[in-house]
């Protein structure tokens, strides 16, 4: 078939548009279904026991006291270093009030949840003391990002007189809201998380992997 120059720059262009717009409507139709890209993590920690409330809030109470103690350690040999060095003059007392009023006490507060939960891979010292540990369902170990955003996420349970709190007794898997925040768990420390290995180059399990290989070999 022979066409002119310009009839076929038209038609080359007509048919690139219209791969566009069924490719556009394509990517549409798989925002409208649930990617479960979670859902193998979500199997690994199926079965789990969860943590008590007594316990984790035994465990809360313990780490925010040692918040405390190490913030007014922290506190005062800085101000005996600073007045040693002739950096700090001091006519007065100095009052700091360690509450969630103030700018400083939360940063203390938050980096101390968000550290000891990242270096602890879910155990701060009250959560290992109170035997329970927090799990992540997205990954196989707590991000550090993870860790920060469940200690800001304290916060948003606090509010409405502690209502994300109590929600730990309306929720199936005892999640309150700094947990679905940050997509963890809590659960007893002697609980199993399965984490088969993986599989690098498809980052599927092994087992999975395994027979997919078996299954097309034998066809």
């Amino acid at each position: 078939m022979i066409c002119s120059n310009t009839i076929c720059h038209i038609k080359s262009h007509r048919e690139f548009y219209l791969a566009q717009i069924v490719e556009f409507i394509q990517v549409r139709r798989n925002m409208r279904t649930y990617d479960a890209h979670e859902t193998e993590r979500m199997h690994q920690v199926h079965g789990a026991q969860l943590a008590s409330f007594k316990a984790r809030a035994g465990a809360f109470v313990f780490d925010f006291v040692l918040a405390f103690i190490l913030f007014a350690v922290v506190f005062i040999l800085g101000v005996r270093l600073a007045s040693s060095l002739g950096l700090l003059k001091l006519k007065t007392d100095v009052t700091l009030k360690f509450d969630l009023h103030h700018w400083y006490s939360l940063i203390v507060v938050v980096l101390y949840f968000g550290l000891s939960t990242y270096w602890g891979n879910g155990r701060t010292l009250g959560k290992r003391l109170a035997g329970i540990r927090v799990v992540s369902l997205a990954h196989e170990r707590m991000t550090l990002w993870q860790s920060f955003e469940r200690a800001l996420g304290y916060g948003a349970s606090a509010l409405e007189f502690g209502f994300g709190f109590i929600q730990f007794f309306i929720h199936p898997n005892r999640r309150t809201v700094h947990d679905r925040i940050a997509e963890t768990i809590v659960v007893k420390d002697e609980s199993k998380v399965s984490t088969p290995p993986h599989d690098r180059r498809r980052n599927r399990p092994l087992e999975a992997t395994a027979g997919e290989d078996a299954s097309q070999q034998s066809s």
